[in-house]
């Protein structure tokens, strides 16, 4: 494509230090998130999306691995691109929004906010985005990172990655 001087255009694809997802393939990957929401929790738009921003403040260089399965999905912010080593999660469907705490059983919970009985996993309900900055919850996400086995890394931006697991 030539220009008026003489020159060609050339496409510059900027990426952000200490990322290793291209900012074209991080566009695709925000893309297919927001297609995820749209399919699976369209009431829960702005909840999933203030919760995100809130996660990402709180964990920069985490990885969020975004699982799809057949009524739901999952994005769990990770310090690799494994999702099991997550800290936290946020499950997303028609019914509603949970944030996961991946060691949850193990957070001291004075409030008897977390709910669930599975060996490791438990979950609080998020009726709005303020919920996020209750006291008690900020305090169980603070106890959930500084618990967190797997050490995020001090610089950079983590990616986002999907992986589906719907059939």
């Amino acid at each position: 494509k030539k220009e008026l001087s003489g020159r060609r255009s050339v496409q510059v694809e900027v990426e952000v230090p200490g990322s290793t997802q291209s900012a074209v393939a991080r566009r695709s990957a925000e893309a297919q998130v927001r297609t995820l929401i749209a399919n699976f929790a369209p009431a829960h738009l702005r909840l999933v999306s203030a919760t995100r921003r809130s996660l990402r403040k709180r964990l920069p260089t985490a990885h969020e691995v975004v699982y799809e399965y057949r009524d739901f999905f999952v994005i769990s912010f990770s310090p690799s691109e494994r999702g099991y080593e997550g800290v936290l999660a946020i499950r997303a469907s028609a019914s509603g929004v949970k944030l996961y705490f991946n060691r949850g059983k193990e957070l001291p919970d004075p409030a008897k906010l977390l709910q669930g009985s599975g060996k490791q996993t438990r979950s609080i309900d998020l009726e709005g985005a303020s919920t996020l900055t209750r006291p008690e919850v900020a305090r169980l996400i603070d106890e959930a990172i500084a618990s967190n086995r797997v050490p995020f890394a001090r610089a950079g931006r983590g990616l986002v990655a999907i992986r589906s697991t719907a059939a």
